[in-house]
């Protein structure tokens, strides 16, 4: 191979792996143009046409459109420059389709249905500015007024989620419960009663009632029977249950029955509220920080206790027996037979 050397379409074909009909096409745009023609009018080609169109066949490998290949052959640009450019929109591309793939394994991993598959998708596809916005919204509704808790509000926004560029499936999906959840004006009337408390840090009120002895007796013992795996509807939860129903009855001066057990369960309840907890825990998943554990696990097994009345079934009276079914009549007597 020599720069005398004149190269036919077929040659060019063999030598770059190009089709012979890209090559006419290339040639016939003027990316890369015959040298001469033979006297037959067959185009051929030299050693530059050669390495213009090998140079040109790497450019549209990495997705470069022609037109910027051509500028880029004729120096207007250079090759570092349209390599960066081009790195950066394939940056795009790549952050679209881990995106996307991160919403298609979050719709599988929640088994959705057309529509709600459809909801997740678009809420992903928000911006940066419209996520932002959508928590504002949420911070705004629900500690817009003029005696909102300063803490609480800073909390809250200090914890903005923020769902990055490069998602996990549980980060898609964990986003998508948490727009739909700060969306929810019942969610936004249970934020605004726990999160002043949780600001600062302080303790339930009927924590603070009971005092910190009863209140770590408490957790104590359901814990062990959470990871003992006792069923709070069970019967073996009845010792803890009457245990400490009892301890706090002595506390608040109240008679351990059915109907203060009711408004312990209440009060508990209302100290720890679960969804007010979820939104918590979706925000840590989406920010990429550590899930820390919380005791909402332990109460919400400690009100189902409360609220089981065991003795109801020891109080029922036992079903009726039902008499056995009484027998057939016997089949008559076949008639006598005529004489």
């Amino acid at each position: 191979m020599d720069a005398t050397t004149l190269y036919s379409i077929g040659e060019l074909s063999r030598r770059t792996g190009l089709s012979v009909r890209t090559i006419r096409f290339y040639s016939d745009s003027g990316a890369v143009a015959p040298t001469t023609r033979s006297p037959a009018g067959h185009r051929r080609y030299d050693l530059a046409a050669l390495r213009r169109l090998e140079l040109l066949r790497t450019l549209r490998d990495l997705g470069i459109d022609l037109a910027t290949s051509r500028r880029v052959l004729d120096r207007e640009l250079s090759v570092a420059e349209i390599a960066a450019a081009h790195a950066d929109a394939v940056d795009v591309q790549i952050r679209a389709l881990r995106l996307r793939r991160s919403v298609l394994r979050a719709v599988a991993g929640r088994g959705s249905d057309p529509e709600e598959a459809m909801s997740v998708h678009r809420l992903t596809q928000l911006s940066e500015e419209e996520r932002r916005r959508l928590v504002d919204d949420f911070v705004a509704g629900t500690f817009g007024t003029v005696d909102a808790d300063p803490a609480a509000v800073a909390m809250v926004r200090a914890a903005t989620p923020d769902l990055p560029d490069d998602p996990s499936g549980e980060q898609v999906a964990a986003w998508a419960e948490l727009a739909e959840l700060v969306g929810d004006d019942g969610f936004r009337a249970r934020m605004r009663r726990a999160a002043p408390r949780q600001a600062a840090g302080q303790p339930s009120a009927v924590e603070s009632e009971a005092g910190e002895e009863l209140t770590a007796l408490t957790r104590q013992r359901v814990t062990e029977a959470v990871e003992s795996g006792v069923d709070p509807l069970d019967d073996r939860a009845a010792a803890v249950v009457d245990d400490l129903v009892r301890r706090f009855g002595e506390v608040f001066a109240r008679t351990p029955d059915r109907a203060f057990r009711d408004w312990l369960a209440r009060r508990f309840e209302e100290a720890h509220d679960p969804e007010v907890d979820r939104y918590w825990r979706l925000v840590w998943i989406v920010n990429g920080w550590q899930v820390v554990p919380t005791l909402v696990p332990v109460y919400a097994w400690l009100v189902q206790a409360l609220r089981t009345d065991r003795g109801a079934a020891r109080r029922r009276p036992p079903a009726a027996l039902t008499p056995p079914p009484a027998a057939p009549p016997a089949a008559p007597p076949p008639p006598p037979r005529a004489p």
